[in-house]
């Protein structure tokens, strides 16, 4: 009989599946709030819609979902069979009737729970490959599914903000949109500062940086494109006071 728990017992892996399983829930409140449609309205993202969104994270769920077969078989199963299959998927969902794309985002996020649910411990340790190519244990799908959906519940623009998001979760989107940024050579004299956790990224041998700055949140949702209120910025890239745009990241 299959277990109706978790068959890892590794506690650090435990928290990570409750704040995926978390963020999971908070999507599904802000996209229930929504009526059908509110769906049609604009998402946070320029040329997207709540459809959009909502596709997304549905068929997010279903490649993710894919990657830990991968780990628990041994027989692999991308993710996509391309990025333009992805996103042609993408603007198929958004076509969905409202009904459907919410059966889609309902169905696709149970079986990606059941999949981590049932998957061995030490399956969890077997390596897959991202869309990007990268080689990544089993275990980076839990913060791959982490991501999405906690910032996408904000993308939504159903009320949701990045306060809202756990401080664990915000720290390590802003390691990965530094990391992308160092890795891409874009964060030249950009020194990141966040004033409420004592948390420095970017350029630090730059004689003159432009520093941005700000409580947490403030700051990842500055760095991941979406608002520039709640950070300052000072020197050489902050034109007229001005907070500049940040670099790209994904």
């Amino acid at each position: 009989m299959v277990a109706r728990n978790d068959q890892t017992t590794d506690q650090e892996l435990l928290a990570a599946l409750l704040q995926a399983r978390r963020g999971t829930a908070f999507f599904a409140r802000k996209l229930n709030e929504l009526s059908d449609a509110e769906l049609d309205g604009d998402s946070l993202l320029t040329g997207w819609t709540r459809r959009h969104i909502t596709a997304h994270i549905g068929y997010n769920a279903r490649a993710i979902a894919r990657l830990v077969e991968w780990a628990g078989t041994g027989v692999e199963t991308p993710m996509y069979a391309s990025t333009e299959v992805r996103d042609h998927e993408i603007e198929f969902g958004a076509t969905l009737s409202p009904i459907a794309l919410r059966n889609l985002f309902d169905h696709s996020a149970v079986h990606l729970n059941v999949e981590w649910r049932d998957l061995p411990e030490d399956a969890w340790h077997h390596k897959v490959r991202t869309i990007q190519g990268r080689e990544v244990p089993a275990t980076e799908t839990v913060w791959m599914r982490s991501r999405e959906v906690w910032m996408h519940a904000v993308d939504l623009a159903n009320g949701a903000a990045f306060p809202d998001i756990p401080v664990p979760v915000l720290e390590r989107l802003l390691r990965d949109i530094t990391g992308a940024w160092k890795t891409r050579g874009t964060d030249e004299g950009l020194l990141v500062k966040v004033t409420d956790r004592d948390l420095t990224f970017g350029d630090s041998t730059s004689a003159s940086p432009t520093v941005v700055s700000g409580p947490l949140a403030a700051v990842v949702e500055w760095a991941a494109g979406r608002g520039r209120g709640g950070v300052t910025a000072t020197g050489p890239g902050a034109a007229l006071g001005q907070v500049p745009a940040a670099p790209k990241w994904i």
